[in-house]
């Protein structure tokens, strides 16, 4: 019921992630990954990388998740994507992903690409879900256990097309 209730209340934002939400990014980033990027990565990507772009999701004016993406000519790659723990499981992981998605298409991208770990079926679905396919493996990709990553790619084109309809509305 407390859950059921909580929702009801729950609001939630996308925004550009700024300097000032590093300090929250870094509690999410350590929840989420065994290899977390260390603040100056963050900083590094917000101040120097003409190519980055990260977006924020909040709840209720706190940060609970973010993705990031590099954008490269017209392909995007995604660079991470997580949420705090208690908000897993709440399909918001997929509104990240659309935003990232949706925001590539505006800025000219035609196709976005991501790595994720062979063991790690619940993004690979979430990922497939949102027109995702596997084109390949990265042998050792991940330094910290020499995982292999699945390299999945996807058009841009539905976002596009969503967007030009939305435009003439």
């Amino acid at each position: 019921m407390e859950q059921e209730h909580q929702q009801e209340h729950d609001s939630f934002t996308f925004r550009p992630m700024k300097l000032v939400d590093i300090p929250s990014i870094m509690i999410i980033e350590r929840e989420a990954f065994t290899l977390p990027w260390t603040e100056d990565a963050f900083r590094n990507e917000l101040t120097n990388n003409l190519f980055a772009k990260y977006v924020v999701l909040e709840n209720n004016g706190n940060p609970i998740g973010y993705a990031g993406m590099w954008t490269i000519v017209d392909e995007a790659h995604v660079t991470n994507i997580a949420l705090l723990e208690a908000y897993r499981g709440r399909k918001l992981g997929g509104l990240l992903l659309e935003e990232l998605m949706n925001t590539a298409s505006q800025i000219g991208m035609l196709r976005i690409t991501l790595e994720v770990r062979v063991s790690n079926m619940i993004a690979q679905k979430l990922y497939e879900r949102k027109g995702f396919t596997s084109v390949g493996i990265r042998k050792g990709y991940y330094s910290d256990n020499h995982e292999d990553a699945v390299i999945m790619w996807a058009d841009l084109a539905p976002y596009r097309e969503h967007a030009s309809q939305e435009g003439s509305a």
